[in-house]
Protein backbone atom coordinates (compact mmCIF):
# COMPACT_ATOMS: atom_id res chain seq x y z
CA UNK A 1 0.00 0.00 0.00
CA UNK A 2 0.75 3.73 -0.69
CA UNK A 3 0.06 6.57 1.31
CA UNK A 4 1.06 9.88 1.23
CA UNK A 5 2.18 11.47 4.45
CA UNK A 6 -0.28 14.62 4.79
CA UNK A 7 -3.13 11.93 4.40
CA UNK A 8 -5.25 10.15 6.70
CA UNK A 9 -6.56 6.72 5.61
CA UNK A 10 -7.37 3.50 7.27
CA UNK A 11 -4.41 1.07 6.66
CA UNK A 12 -6.26 -2.12 6.24
CA UNK A 13 -5.21 -6.04 6.89
CA UNK A 14 -7.26 -8.99 6.70
CA UNK A 15 -7.76 -11.12 9.47
CA UNK A 16 -9.50 -14.45 8.42
CA UNK A 17 -7.63 -17.37 10.33
CA UNK A 18 -9.03 -19.30 13.72
CA UNK A 19 -6.10 -18.76 16.02
CA UNK A 20 -5.85 -21.83 18.90
CA UNK A 21 -9.01 -23.50 17.51
CA UNK A 22 -10.84 -20.70 18.63
CA UNK A 23 -12.11 -17.83 16.27
CA UNK A 24 -11.13 -14.28 16.80
CA UNK A 25 -12.01 -12.49 19.81
CA UNK A 26 -13.70 -9.24 18.11
CA UNK A 27 -14.04 -7.68 21.91
CA UNK A 28 -9.92 -7.10 21.90
CA UNK A 29 -8.81 -5.21 19.39
CA UNK A 30 -5.94 -5.98 16.99
CA UNK A 31 -2.72 -4.11 17.19
CA UNK A 32 -0.58 -3.06 14.58
CA UNK A 33 3.25 -1.95 14.33
CA UNK A 34 4.53 -0.01 11.49
CA UNK A 35 8.45 -0.31 11.31
CA UNK A 36 11.47 0.95 9.13
CA UNK A 37 13.78 -2.27 9.85
CA UNK A 38 13.60 -6.37 9.82
CA UNK A 39 13.47 -5.86 13.57
CA UNK A 40 10.57 -7.55 15.59
CA UNK A 41 8.28 -5.27 16.97
CA UNK A 42 8.85 -4.15 21.05
CA UNK A 43 6.11 -4.00 23.55
CA UNK A 44 6.32 0.09 22.91
CA UNK A 45 5.74 -0.16 19.30
CA UNK A 46 2.11 -1.38 19.00
CA UNK A 47 -0.65 1.13 18.30
CA UNK A 48 -4.51 -0.07 19.17
CA UNK A 49 -6.45 -0.29 16.18
CA UNK A 50 -9.98 -1.85 15.36
CA UNK A 51 -12.37 -4.17 13.82
CA UNK A 52 -14.41 -4.39 10.69
CA UNK A 53 -14.79 -7.65 9.99
CA UNK A 54 -12.61 -9.32 8.21
CA UNK A 55 -10.00 -6.47 8.57
CA UNK A 56 -8.02 -4.79 11.18
CA UNK A 57 -7.93 -1.32 10.72
CA UNK A 58 -5.83 1.49 11.96
CA UNK A 59 -6.57 5.20 11.38
CA UNK A 60 -3.20 6.53 10.15
CA UNK A 61 -2.30 10.42 9.08
CA UNK A 62 -1.99 13.95 10.57
CA UNK A 63 -5.97 14.55 10.92
CA UNK A 64 -6.61 12.33 13.93
CA UNK A 65 -4.73 9.41 13.10
CA UNK A 66 -3.42 7.03 15.60
CA UNK A 67 -0.22 7.37 14.35
CA UNK A 68 1.39 9.92 11.85
CA UNK A 69 4.00 8.19 9.61
CA UNK A 70 7.10 9.85 7.91
CA UNK A 71 7.98 9.07 4.44
CA UNK A 72 9.86 5.88 4.72
CA UNK A 73 9.38 2.00 4.20
CA UNK A 74 7.39 0.29 6.89
CA UNK A 75 7.03 -3.35 7.76
CA UNK A 76 3.49 -3.60 8.41
CA UNK A 77 2.66 -6.20 11.62
CA UNK A 78 -0.83 -6.96 13.19
CA UNK A 79 -1.47 -8.89 16.48
CA UNK A 80 -4.66 -10.36 17.65
CA UNK A 81 -6.50 -12.36 20.10
CA UNK A 82 -7.73 -15.75 19.18
CA UNK A 83 -8.22 -18.38 21.62
CA UNK A 84 -5.26 -19.06 23.66
CA UNK A 85 -3.02 -17.67 21.43
CA UNK A 86 -1.83 -13.95 20.41
CA UNK A 87 -0.15 -14.63 16.98
CA UNK A 88 1.87 -11.78 15.38
CA UNK A 89 2.23 -11.49 11.44
CA UNK A 90 4.11 -9.68 9.42
CA UNK A 91 1.50 -8.25 6.67
CA UNK A 92 3.34 -6.39 4.14
CA UNK A 93 4.71 -3.04 3.26
CA UNK A 94 3.50 0.44 3.49
CA UNK A 95 5.28 3.16 1.54
CA UNK A 96 4.84 6.37 3.13
CA UNK A 97 5.97 9.10 0.38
Amino acid sequence: MDLAAISTEYVKVTVVAKAGGASINPAVPPQFAFLATDVSPEPGDWLTGEWLAPHGRILIGPNGGVTTLEPADYKVWVKFAGGSETPIHRTGTLTVY
